[in-house]
């Protein structure tokens, strides 16, 4: 699948499911939902910089695991695979990039470009695991990716210029 299904869904916020995989609505935001989704992110990855880096990474994991039903139940609501207002798997990824890293805002912003560079671009092997994997964990599986690309990626920058990040 070489972007997110754009059809039509009958999402309600009011449905508990939908309100997170939807990243609180930021889903249904146009252009480019996957973008806003991964804003949505920016904002929890703020409420957590303080939180010590093993719950941090734990609670990624947390994150992940409730990710594969949200997505999956959300999916087979909208009667496709990876609607495109679906953006728990972004937030998630995003989180991923950062826990890579201490906070600055420079590795902030780095971070989400990275993370939108690999989850939109989708290389190998992001792209081959968003094409063959279905369900909750494949709508999940690629951001994951996508989120340890752009962490290491963003590690090494860190680790080759820490003083400007």
């Amino acid at each position: 699948m070489a972007g997110k299904n754009q059809t039509s869904a009958n999402f309600s916020l009011r449905n508990p499911v939908h309100f997170f995989a939807l990243g609180f609505g930021g889903g249904l935001l146009k252009p480019a939902p996957g973008t806003w989704g991964t804003l949505v992110g920016v904002l929890i990855y703020l409420l957590l910089i303080s939180i010590p880096t093993p719950v941090y990474v734990l609670l990624c994991v947390v994150l992940f695991v409730v990710g594969i039903w949200l997505c999956d139940i959300a999916c087979r609501d909208a009667g496709v695979h990876d609607h495109g207002a679906i953006v728990w798997d972004e937030i998630v990824g995003f989180l991923v990039t950062m826990a890579f890293v201490p906070f600055s805002w420079p590795a902030l912003i780095l971070g989400f470009l990275l993370f939108r560079f690999f989850d939109i671009l989708k290389p190998w092997p992001i792209s081959a695991l968003d094409r063959q994997v279905g369900g909750g964990f494949g709508v999940m599986v690629d951001d994951l990716l996508a989120g340890l690309f752009a962490g290491i990626l963003l590690w090494a920058m860190f680790n080759t210029l820490g003083s400007f990040l």
